[in-house]
Order: C-alpha cells, then structure tokens, then sequence
C-alpha cells in the first residue's frame, strides 16, 4: 500500500479559551463534536491544554480509559482516589489506568502556568483493577533520537511497577515516542510488523511550545515523509499516517528552532 499522510491543521482543532483554561481538542471532547475526527485506532483523546496557576480540574470520575498526562511546561499536581498525589514537572508522565473506575484532580502547581498534554486511549479489556505510574525522561533522552514513552503492558522491557526507569505500561495496543528534534535533523520511524491488519496507523503530534495560538500555526516547521506522500507542519498540527508494515516515515525538523514531537503508533 502507498503511505498516506493527512494533515490535521491546529487551528481546525476543537478550540476554547475559559479564561483560567486554553485547550484544544483533537478529537472530539466535551462541547466539541466532529464526526471526522473522534478518534484513532485506539486514540480517543489528544488534548493540550494550558491551566492558570491555582485553578485546575476539580475531582471528578473516570473509568475504562487509560489516561496518561505528559507535561511540556509548568507544574501539575494531581490527587486521586487510589491515594496517589504528585506534583509533576516538565519530563514526567502521568499514567492513569481509571478500569472499573477513580476520582482523580488536576491542578496547576505553583506561579507559572501549566502546558500539559491529556491524553486518553481505549483499553484492550474492561474491568480492569485500577492503577497509576509515573515515569520521568530528560530532554537528553529525548534529544534527536525517539523514546518509548509508553508502551503496551506485557512487552517485553515494560515494568509494572508504579514508579521504574523505561516506558509506562498501558492497556491498549498504544506505543508513544518522544522526541526534541534540532533543526535540520531527521527520524524515521518504522511501522512495526506485528499487530493486526496489513496496515498500520500512526499519528504526530507537533508541540505548541512558543505560545498559545488559535490561529493558523506558526513556529517551528516539520516535514513528514512516507514514500511520495509529504505533509509539513507547524506547532499546534497534527497528522493521520497509513503505512504498510515495515516501511518508514521520516520526521525532518525544516525549521530554526527546536521541535517537541509525539509520535503514538496505534491499532
């Protein structure tokens, strides 16, 4: 099969400014629908979100998602109903497996405004015992050259304990990779050949690292390429990517300045 690459422009997003809140919604979420976009193998929920100090999201119920925080910027404190309270910085990813059910708050930390991703996919069982992991990556780790961030629970290099070196597990058939890569740099990514289907799927995700933005994108400029199939992208944008297994994408920073890249290969 040919690559295909589909561009999701930020500022075609699901987009709402509350004041102590800017977010953007990838897929469908809360007061925003579109059927085009309400999700992606199993990726349901890409949202980045931008929280003033002292404000946050009260306590509230979730269940049968695995929910996972990845921060950008900023300090964010979250408490739940399994006991669990941390603050997390920049680097450190929060992994909710919410099963048969958790209350959990989210609350910017500090002075300084919190830039996080909120991330939600659809776990493979239902029923599962509730769970919660923190993992933390350096900006080394991740400097031109993609870290496993996530990966699924059981394969092989992926612990279950709450707190471990190496990717957090998840119950879903998700692997997400990082990446800060410097401009004129290059990444590829090969699609697994495992899994089911003879396609894969991935999607790209490009960081809003110099500001909030609800207009057409700017900043630093990303080149995706997968055989004759090129899309470049700004911060804030996205892309849907079909690829045959064993083939390659090559991720190419185009642009000035560093870009802060999240690839999720999904089924």
């Amino acid at each position: 099969m040919v690559t295909k690459i589909v561009p999701r422009r930020s500022h075609e997003r699901g987009n709402a400014d509350h004041g102590w809140l800017k977010t953007f919604h990838t897929f469908s979420f809360a007061m925003y629908s579109d059927a085009e976009h309400d999700q992606f193998g199993c990726l349901r929920v890409l949202n980045e979100d931008r929280v003033e100090p002292q404000t946050g999201f009260g306590t509230h119920p979730h269940r049968e998602f695995e929910i996972f925080s990845y921060i950008v910027s900023g300090q964010l404190e979250h408490q739940d109903s399994m006991g669990n309270r941390e603050i997390l910085k920049r680097g450190d990813l929060q992994m909710t497996s919410a099963g048969t059910g958790i209350r959990h708050s989210e609350k910017c930390y500090g002075s300084q405004q919190i830039h996080f991703l909120q991330i939600w996919s659809l776990p493979s069982k239902r029923g599962l015992t509730p769970t919660y992991y923190t993992r933390h990556f350096t900006d080394d780790e991740k400097r031109d050259k993609w870290a496993l961030i996530v990966a699924p629970s059981g394969k092989p290099g992926v612990s279950e304990s709450r707190e471990a070196s190496g990717p957090a597990p998840v119950h879903s058939p998700l692997s997400l990779f990082a990446t800060l890569l410097s401009s004129s740099r290059s990444l590829p990514h090969t699609f697994p050949t495992t899994g089911s289907g003879p396609a894969r799927k991935a999607y790209i995700h490009i960081a809003q690292t110099s500001g909030y933005n609800p207009r057409q994108a700017s900043g630093t400029r990303v080149k995706v390429s997968g055989g004759e199939s090129v899309v470049e992208l700004r911060e804030g944008d996205g892309a849907y990517i079909m690829g045959e297994p064993g083939k390659d994408v090559v991720v190419e920073n185009v642009g000035n300045s560093i870009a802060e890249i999240l690839l999720f290969d999904v089924e």
